[in-house]
């Protein structure tokens, strides 16, 4: 029997090769620090955040704007001052009701930080702002009208909102919003766990462990091998993270408010998101190993990871920017410019309900993941190993000059 008959196939090796790197990795000490370091830096930074918006919403609380007619503002204000100790009001300041003070002029003057404007009359309040400021402060001014109109003897009027954006606008700001948080969370995770595929292979090239795997099973089952063991120990690391933000998130709702709904629905696009994570770790992943598999010490290896760092950082500026407009040229090279078409489809499932061009975008990445690995499986066994074609003419001219 040849020695190629008692391989291994291909995927049952890279099988192998998977299991073995995921639990040498999976249970190792570096791997428990691994997952720590970024529960604290997101600690701190939450701390940070959290004490930064409390110190601006104390040092300048917005105010509601009265610009009523005289007797309606005076008698406003007047209830106010009774209310105040008692329940928890906003500051107002009285505005005269001329033409040069429009609620949008007043909403839009930054020295005067006003957060709504009160028009209309006691008996037929309206406000206008914001649609999270005036529903917020809906029931306050319909407590200090009914206060100033008759003493509260009777009934709290019909506070008419204004909000001042469309609901368009609004989707669409939401859907962007959406977009800009998954392609920076998606870079963030791909940065973050993609660079220990950089120095996958020096270790086991310096002990000639991966000469003997070369022997036993085809070198772009081990290419596979490893980068599938690095995915599996990335959605562990995820699956953590991603358990501490959800305890967070649950215990803190309140604080942090609705999310903004994507195009395709937040069940359908978490699902895309996972997907396009792993293709997105796949293809840079399969890039960085065969760089990494052709330094020959740790310290090339760490030389290496500056320019590979800026590759990713080129690739999330390319996909922040075409994102802006989507069908653009920009846009569209992103999607098919196959280290960058994750992220640019990413932003594509926030934006767009279509769904047929990500079964398209998937079988275009899954071809490049197969070109990269391919690429990689063959340099390091022509270059490295020295075999193959080249090798094996560089090996029959070495025979000749020996003899």
């Amino acid at each position: 029997m040849s020695a190629d008959a008692s391989r291994l196939p291909l995927w049952r090796a890279a099988l192998v090769i998977a299991r073995r790197d995921f639990g040498a990795i999976l249970f190792s000490k570096a791997f428990l620090f691994f997952l720590l370091g970024p529960v604290f830096f997101a600690a701190i930074s939450f701390a940070a955040g959290a004490l930064g918006a409390k110190a601006v919403e104390s040092a300048a609380p917005p105010k509601l704007a009265v610009m009523l007619d005289d007797a309606g503002s005076s008698a406003f204000v007047a209830a106010h001052e009774r209310l105040k100790d008692s329940i928890s009001l906003p500051g107002i300041e009285r505005v005269p009701a001329t033409g040069g003070n429009a609620p949008a002029a007043l909403l839009g003057d930054g020295s005067r930080n006003f957060g709504a404007v009160l028009t209309g009359t006691l008996e037929r309040p309206e406000l206008t702002g914001t649609p999270e400021r005036i529903e917020s402060w809906r029931g306050e001014v319909a407590l200090l009208s009914a206060q100033a109109g008759s003493g509260g003897a009777a009934a709290m009027p019909e506070v008419a909102l204004k909000p001042t954006r469309s609901s368009v606008a609004n989707t669409r700001s939401s859907q962007t919003a959406t977009a800009t948080g998954a392609i920076t969370l998606l870079f963030l995770l791909t940065m973050l766990l993609a660079g220990m595929v950089l120095s996958n292979l020096v270790e086991e090239k310096a002990n000639k462990i991966i000469e003997i795997l070369a022997a036993a099973i085809p070198m772009d089952a081990v290419f596979y091998g490893k980068l599938f063991a690095m995915l599996a120990v990335s959605f562990v690391g995820i699956a953590v993270w991603g358990s501490i933000g959800a305890v967070i998130f649950a215990l803190g709702k309140s604080a942090f408010g609705p999310l903004p709904e994507p195009a395709v629905g937040w069940p359908l696009f978490t699902a895309l998101f996972v997907i396009y994570f792993a293709m997105a770790y796949l293809l840079i992943g399969s890039v960085f190993l065969t760089i990494g598999s052709m330094a020959p010490t740790v310290r090339d290896v760490q030389t290496l990871s500056m320019p590979a760092t800026i590759l990713q950082l080129a690739v999330f500026f390319l996909a922040t920017y075409s994102m802006s407009d989507p069908g653009s040229g920009p846009e569209i090279f992103a999607v098919l410019f196959p280290v960058s078409s994750p992220y640019a489809m990413v932003a594509r499932a926030a934006q767009s309900p279509v769904l047929w061009t990500h079964v398209l975008a998937l079988a275009w990445q899954i071809l490049w993941v197969a070109i990269f690995v391919k690429t990689g499986a063959t340099l390091f066994r022509r270059k490295v190993m020295k075999s193959g074609k080249a090798g094996g003419k560089r090996a029959k001219r070495r025979g000749l000059v020996r003899r």
